[in-house]
């Protein structure tokens, strides 16, 4: 198995509440390709209002969110805006040619320390 992680675990900080009021937090998100970077453009609802490519873009690189069976725009337009500002964190930070570690804090001691987002799979 390589080494090169093309998927990253991710918890929301708030979480996605469905239709039936189920809280999904946990997902997973893929590494973009180029055209999850470029046919979203071509989409209607870019070319009317471009703030819409965010959430296009993020439907097709959210593989897993809790237990929904698909994520499609319809759920990120439903996301807490707070859960849609650490996804677009997170997706530029996984997309990154920079280093993927960030530095954390441990909440108990104030002890920073730097971690790569956890790897699907380990």
């Amino acid at each position: 198995m390589s080494d090169f992680a093309t998927e990253f675990d991710f918890v929301l900080p708030k979480g996605y509440v469905d239709a039936a009021g189920t809280v999904h937090r946990e997902g997973s998100m893929r590494l973009a390709t180029a055209a999850d970077e470029i046919l979203p453009q071509k989409d209607p609802r870019v070319q009317g209002n471009p703030a819409y490519l965010v959430l296009i873009l993020l439907a097709r690189v959210v593989v897993r969110l809790g237990a929904l069976d698909a994520i499609n725009p319809k759920v990120i337009e439903g996301m807490f805006a707070a859960d849609l500002a650490y996804l677009q964190d997170f997706y530029n930070r996984i997309n990154s040619s920079a280093s993927l570690r960030v530095s954390v804090a441990c909440p108990s001691c104030q002890h920073t320390f730097e971690v790569e987002p956890e790897k699907v799979g380990e």
